[in-house]
């Protein structure tokens, strides 16, 4: 089985950042993408992430989600699954950074991606990743792209990875308009 795959995004990376966009791929491969609007004591910016990322405060203001409406959908997509992230200590920090702002109980699990892997798969991650990221042609970091990414890695690493055809990016990311 395939895992459904968590990535989020923040406004820096240390003490203060907080979550601009949360992607998810499900197991059939659905995604789903949210930017989130910053709360009001959510201060911190770090340029250089926002280089990476490419998501500048303005348009978190314009086109972001509320956290409680993202804490919302995040709940109705994925109540009672566990989700797994290949940045878990960041990504589980950052969603219950979500979750606390939107006053809501998250109704999933985060788990490390690192505890459903084999050693096989582990060995062949990062060559698996280069020639993933060059097939699906992802030019973005961002939160969606980095899941899709992850998971089909993971597939890719699998024992039945080799036997599911190659997906292209264009097929499977529906990419957000902003």
């Amino acid at each position: 089985m395939i895992p459904a795959i968590i990535d989020v995004e923040a406004s820096g990376f240390g003490a203060g950042s907080y979550p601009i966009e949360v992607g998810v791929v499900l197991s059939d491969r659905t995604t789903h993408c949210y930017l989130i609007q910053p709360e009001a004591e959510w201060t911190h910016w770090s340029a250089e992430a926002e280089s990476l990322h490419g998501i500048s405060r303005e348009l978190l203001m314009e086109k972001g989600q509320p956290a409680r409406e993202v804490g919302e959908c995040l709940n109705r997509i994925l109540l009672g699954q566990t989700v797994y992230s290949d940045a878990w200590n960041y990504d589980f920090s950052w969603v219950g950074k979500l979750y606390d702002a939107a006053e809501l109980l998250q109704g999933f699990r985060i788990d490390s991606l690192r505890s459903i892997l084999t050693h096989p798969q582990l060995e062949a991650w990062d060559n698996t990743r280069e020639l993933v990221e060059a097939e699906l042609s992802l030019r973005r970091h961002r939160a969606s792209s980095d899941a899709m990414i992850i998971q089909t890695v993971f597939d890719r690493t699998s024992a039945s990875g080799s036997e599911l055809p190659t997906i292209k990016a264009s097929e499977n990311v529906r990419r957000p308009s902003y």
